[in-house]
């Protein structure tokens, strides 16, 4: 073995890092006679060499000008929002941020003369919704309008097609519409007991979307009749749009509506920001009207005019009660009626006031007036002879009496009481020499007593009757005029007549109105209505007294309108009626017209009733008890003591 070692292995040492050309400075590219690069040895490591970056400043400005293009856009366009098109953009943005309302006023109440309601408003809820709250963007559905309606219609009473409408207006962008007007508190808490079961069903279920979630209410008010069909003819009605349908409701619809007040306030998703100013102008209510009419003696008398008609199976019938020294109505009663509470069950044809719309021939209780005539013109006397023959022609007419007779000797008075036309052909005839002279003085006393024209009511659908100037009668008029065939009127003209000569003969123009009431709290009286002399207070209290004849009498037509201890004035009516359908006569109107006490009168109460066909249809029979009834309950009602005189007991007949 030889003690030589074996040569060392050189290790080469670790590897230098290649030098990158650009890193060295001053490097020789090669072939340019540089000396090249030596290769490091292997196994040697290289120590890594510092990175140089570039020069910053060319991105600088490329970031800058970048910068500067960017703002210069947005002052460009803030120039343009804020100066050029500033109002362009503010109106746009008040018209989608805004909402105004209308507030309603509240309608002002309607009293009896003693403050008793007789329409009054209660709290209300118009419904109402925002369409753009039912897109499928904003529930997630895409029948949001149809769920909607579906859910809505049992509630509101309305038909599901005209809802659709309604939450899917033309106009995409309308954000208020109104769904139901005026309804009750217990219809919207229904919706919103809905709209609470929906949401919380949508927060634990994904698949349910609130779809009334854009459903809201405004307040209101609704009209309230609390007595029901009392006066409903005098009253009227309020239409679907707040508007008066009929009656004081109509005539006076201005004073009682007031006046609406506005209101505008930002929202966001259909609710009222409150964090954000609002602007308002309050609204004012309308004035309570006080009428003449007394709640109780209303009562009565539609009472009793209602069963009446029902009883003879009539067409109609009313009652009027008036003041026979003010001319103030305290009733104005008829039937059939309807409840103003409830349109949809009303009949279109009762839907009136009757008492001032029918025209209508009276019958006999337009005799007085050709009494009052002939007593003014000094022409005869109460105790002057009439002889009455069963017959009486006149033209190419034979004129008769409701009852078949031999010659009646009858004093005028008698004539009043037994209710004879030929008796007041024979007396009116004496007014003139002729019979056109005659006339002519007798028209002339209609028209003093209110024939021919309004009453001055100012009644919505009054009709001012037919009378022709007298040179316009025909052969047959000039005759039946006198006892109350040929002329209408309607049924307050006819108690207007008696008032008259209740009142002395001064005509007092009949009011329904006695006053409103503003917001102020301040009560304005109506004008004093206007007064006329008719006849002189001699003629009045001379008819007074023959009218008592009609009624104690035992010969009288009008012995049922008796009243115990009190001296009751009247007469009956049985008039040929003209059916209105046909133009031509058919049935009767029956009436009874009077006031109380016949010595110092305070009320005066006239009945009318169309066309009975069960029973009788005299005026007396069927009229006679209705007044009666009436009047007592209303000289109770008032506290009107019998006056305790003696009557003057006039004769009916005489022997010749």
């Amino acid at each position: 073995m030889s003690d030589r070692q074996p040569p060392r292995r050189r290790v080469p040492g670790p590897a230098r890092p290649e030098r990158s050309p650009r890193a060295v400075v001053g490097q020789r590219r090669p072939g340019s006679g540089a000396r090249p690069a030596r290769r490091p040895a292997p196994g040697r490591a290289t120590a890594p060499r510092p990175l140089k970056l570039g020069n910053p400043r060319p991105r600088l400005r490329m970031v800058g000008v970048g910068l500067a293009l960017v703002l210069t856009a947005f002052t460009v366009r803030l120039l343009q929002v804020q100066a050029v098109d500033a109002s362009t953009y503010a109106a746009k943005a008040e018209q989608n941020r805004y909402v105004g309302h209308v507030l309603a006023a509240a309608r002002g109440g309607i009293t009896d003369r003693n403050g008793v309601a007789l329409a009054t408003s209660v709290d209300a809820y118009d419904i109402t919704a925002d369409p753009t709250m039912f897109t499928r963007k904003q529930l997630k559905v895409g029948d949001g309008p149809e769920q909607a309606a579906a859910l809505l219609a049992p509630i509101l009473g309305q038909d599901q097609e005209t809802l659709v409408r309604k939450l899917r207006p033309k106009n995409k962008k309308l954000q208020y519409v109104l769904l139901a007007s005026r309804q009750t508190p217990q219809v919207w808490t229904q919706i919103k007991d809905l709209k609470s079961a929906l949401a919380a069903k949508s927060r634990t279920d994904a698949s349910t979307a609130n779809v009334l979630a854009g459903v809201f209410s405004d307040p209101s008010s609704k009209r309230v009749y609390p007595n029901g069909d009392l006066a409903a003819g005098i009253l009227g009605w309020v239409n679907a749009e707040g508007k008066g349908g009929g009656g004081i409701e109509q005539q006076l619809d201005k004073q009682l509506t007031g006046k609406d007040g506005k209101i505008r306030y930002a929202q966001s998703g259909g609710r009222q920001v409150p964090t954000v100013g609002s602007t308002e102008t309050p609204a004012v209510p309308g004035a309570d009207v006080e009428l003449t009419i007394d709640r109780d003696i209303q009562w009565a008398a539609q009472h009793a005019i209602t069963e009446q008609v029902k009883k003879s199976r009539a067409d109609r019938g009313y009652v009027i009660v008036q003041d026979t020294r003010t001319g103030e109505i305290l009733a104005m009663a008829d039937s059939p009626g309807f409840d103003p509470n409830d349109l949809t069950k009303a009949d279109s044809s009762a839907m009136g006031n009757a008492a001032l719309q029918d025209a209508y021939e009276p019958g006999s209780t337009a005799k007085v007036m050709s009494m009052a005539a002939v007593l003014e013109e000094n022409v005869a006397t109460p105790l002057t002879h009439v002889v009455v023959p069963n017959r009486l022609h006149r033209g190419d007419r034979l004129f008769k009496d409701d009852v078949n007779h031999g010659t009646w000797n009858l004093t005028l008075n008698g004539v009043l009481a037994k209710s004879s036309n030929i008796g007041t052909i024979l007396a009116t005839g004496q007014l003139g020499r002729t019979q056109r002279q005659a006339n002519k003085v007798l028209y002339s006393y209609l028209r003093k007593f209110g024939l021919g024209s309004y009453t001055g009511l100012g009644f919505p659908g009054e009709t001012k009757g037919i009378l022709a100037p007298p040179d316009q009668w025909s052969t047959s008029q000039q005759y039946t005029i006198p006892f109350g065939q040929g002329v209408s009127i309607n049924a307050m003209q006819a108690a207007s007549v008696y008032s008259t000569i209740a009142n002395g003969g001064v005509r007092v123009e009949p009011t329904l109105v006695r006053g409103t009431k503003g917001a102020d709290g301040r009560f304005e009286a109506t004008p004093k209505p206007e007064k006329t002399r008719v006849i002189s207070a001699k003629t009045a209290k001379t008819l007074a007294e023959m009218l008592e004849s009609v009624v104690s009498d035992r010969e009288g037509t009008g012995t049922r309108a008796r009243i115990p201890g009190y001296r009751v004035a009247g007469k009956t009516g049985t008039a040929n009626r003209v059916d209105p359908a046909t133009g031509e006569y058919r049935g009767y109107t029956s009436s009874f017209a009077g006031f109380a006490p016949a010595d110092k009168p305070r009320v005066t109460v006239y009945c009318a009733i169309q066309n009975a066909t069960e029973g009788s249809y005299f005026g007396g029979q069927i009229c006679g008890p209705i007044y009666k009834q009436v009047m007592e309950f209303a000289l109770k009602t008032l506290q009107v003591p019998p006056t305790g005189a003696e009557p003057a007991n006039l004769p009916v007949s005489f022997t010749p």
